[in-house]
């Protein structure tokens, strides 16, 4: 499997059992039907980070939160809970390891009054096992 699927499927699974029951669902792209506050990965952007003599990815992966509250706090917290997630994930995945994972950013901001989004972007670097 590509670096890309397998550690979609790990950042994915880590969400979901680190905040399952704070959140009404964590998909793999945009919700229609959700219900706030939920969880999306967004697209996955990878470059070449091989070696010589082992492939390897470089993959930038951003999640966002959704939510609809007074005010922000808990987008906030989430925010916070997944980016954690995110860093605790296993190394070693199927076929790839993880060499390193670095947060990069983070955002939070009002869609509209009483709509709050986050985004939390990491930069994940892999190599084939």
């Amino acid at each position: 499997m590509s670096a890309e699927s397998v550690l979609a499927d790990a950042v994915l699974a880590g969400v979901r059992d680190a905040l399952g029951d704070q959140v009404n669902g964590v998909f793999d792209g945009p919700e229609v039907k959700a219900t706030a506050p939920w969880i999306e990965l967004g697209a996955l952007v990878a470059a070449d980070w091989g070696t010589k003599d082992n492939a390897g990815r470089e993959v930038r992966l951003v999640l966002a939160v959704r939510d609809r509250a007074e005010r922000p706090a808990r987008t906030h917290a989430l925010a916070a809970a997944a980016g954690g997630a995110i860093e605790n994930i296993a190394r070693d995945l199927d076929g790839w390891r993880i060499a390193s994972c670095v947060f990069v950013r983070a955002r939070v901001f009002g869609d509209r009054p009483g709509e709050w989004s986050a985004s939390v972007e990491y930069q994940v670097r892999l190599l084939a096992a």
